[in-house]
């Protein structure tokens, strides 16, 4: 009665409270999902959208956790990658005859996990 163990070993990297709204953020982080880590650097090097550059970053630290845990890091690749809404910002704009619209100023948690194919 012996089952197989998962041995995936997996590292994980996280930017809370970005200041980037949740949606914009996935649309660059759905580039990455699942490609290798070397593969998905570029795809961000290359991307002109600001949140490249965050997600880029944690990334580069999830990359940098699995290297202090003896991982390969040729065989590297972006096991789960989710960007969650954090906590917004209530702002109000000014608007004619004295009223006011409510802003919502979003932040964003970025996770990015990687795994030894």
């Amino acid at each position: 009665m012996s089952e197989a163990l998962d041995t995936e070993r997996r590292w994980r990297a996280l930017h809370r409270y970005a200041r980037i709204s949740p949606f914009k953020a996935r649309l660059v982080m759905d580039l990455i999902r699942g490609l290798p880590c070397d593969a998905a650097l570029d795809a961000l090097r290359f991307n002109h959208r600001r949140a490249s550059g965050m997600i880029a970053d944690v990334l580069k630290s999830a990359m940098a956790n699995a290297d202090e845990g003896e991982a390969d890091m040729g065989r590297l690749y972006v096991a789960a990658a989710r960007v969650d809404g954090g906590p917004y910002f209530r702002r109000w704009r000014p608007k004619d005859r004295g009223r006011a619209h409510p802003i919502a100023k979003r932040t964003s948690h970025l996770v990015v996990e990687v795994a030894e194919a």
